[in-house]
Parts: C-alpha cells; sequence; structure tokens
C-alpha cells in the first residue's frame, strides 16, 4: 500500500505566500485521495509508482493513470518548494545561463508558460537532451516519461493552489512562487542525478 508522504515542513511554513489552510487541504484532501484511490485501484501493488503509471498509460489505463500520476505530481511539488529561499549554484546555475541567459530569463519564461497554461497542469522547469526547458503539461501528465526529460522543479497552476491566498491572480501567484519558495538546493540534486533523484517512496 502506498502512503501520502508527509510534507518536508509544517503547515504554515510557506507563509505568506502559501497559507497554512491551502497546504491542509491540498495536501491532506487532494493529494491524500489521489493516493487513496491508486491503493483501492492498485490492491496491494508492490512495483514502484513510477512503473505503475507507465503500466497504466501503456495499458489506456485513464483512472488509474490520473490518480498515480497526480499522487507522483503532488509529491514531487512539495519537494520543489522550501521555506528558506536559497540560489542556483554551480552546474545548475551555469545551465540556465546557457538556456536561458540569466534568472531574469529564466523567470520570464517560466511565469509565461504557467499564464499560458489553460485550465489544469503544471509548469516544469526540466532538463532535456543536456539543455535545460520550460515546459507545461496538462491534468496528470508527468514529463519524464519522455526518457529524455529529467523534472527538476514543477510549480501547479490547478487553482486548488492557490485560489485561497491568491484567488484567480495566477500570475502574482507564479511570481511568488519563482521567487521566495522554489527549491534550487532540490533541483540541483535532480539535475545531477544518481540515487538522489527522486522516487515516489514505495509502497509498504
Amino acid at each position: 500500500m502506498f502512503k501520502l508522504p508527509p510534507l518536508p515542513y509544517a503547515h504554515d511554513a510557506l507563509e505568506p505566500d502559501i497559507g497554512a489552510e491551502t497546504l491542509r487541504i491540498h495536501h491532506g484532501k487532494h493529494h491524500a485521495r489521489y493516493v487513496q484511490v491508486v491503493n483501492e485501484m492498485a490492491d496491494g501493488a508492490t512495483r514502484a509508482l513510477e512503473t505503475l503509471i507507465e503500466d497504466a498509460l501503456a495499458r489506456a489505463d485513464t483512472k488509474l493513470f490520473n490518480n498515480a500520476a497526480q499522487a507522483w505530481n503532488h509529491a514531487f511539488f512539495w519537494e520543489s518548494m522550501a521555506p528558506a529561499a536559497s540560489r542556483p549554484e554551480g552546474a545548475l546555475a551555469d545551465a540556465i545561463s546557457r538556456a536561458f541567459g540569466d534568472m531574469a530569463g529564466l523567470r520570464r519564461q517560466f511565469i509565461a508558460r504557467g499564464l499560458a497554461q489553460f485550465g489544469s497542469g503544471w509548469v516544469w522547469l526540466v532538463a532535456d537532451g543536456g539543455t535545460l526547458d520550460v515546459v507545461a503539461t496538462h491534468d496528470a501528465e508527468v514529463p519524464w516519461l519522455d526518457d529524455s526529460r529529467v523534472p527538476l522543479l514543477v510549480c501547479d497552476v490547478w487553482e486548488h493552489a492557490y485560489y485561497l491566498d491568491y484567488r484567480n491572480e495566477r500570475e502574482r501567484f507564479l511570481a511568488a512562487w519563482f521567487d521566495r519558495l522554489a527549491n534550487w538546493n532540490f533541483a540541483a540534486v535532480q539535475l545531477t542525478g544518481g540515487k538522489g533523484r527522486y522516487r515516489f517512496p514505495m509502497p509498504g
């Protein structure tokens, strides 16, 4: 049985940019429900969630794919944020400069891509074929199903992620997220790969 991964910080740790009530509902209800449905459908699965997602897609099992992928996306989203601000350094900073010119260039592209996402979805910073890119995915899609893409950070642009704190002002949410919440230390680990790269906790 898969377990809901705990938040890596307290509910109020991201205030004022994301409120405690938002995190309690988003993590404790939305994310928890996805994990619950996966457990109901997978019926004692012992495989990695990543494998379950790939198999569900191959079998065109839309309900299982949507819930399993959303369980994964949300877990990665919590890790993509940190209460203490950080800045890209080393290899990550160099890769950002090559791909976007500078942090301002990445910020513009990240916010623009998040704003352009119509309806529900996610905006990701990914490593793709030796360079960095910003991509958006719809609904429960995950970028790593394309083997060349490695997700580094993600921001949730479904309305439930920000509506209590920002109402319909998605641009203001994206700006606050990028400027003060993005976990660049986590992104650096994803870029270098190896055992530090994120995997959803195995069922137990």
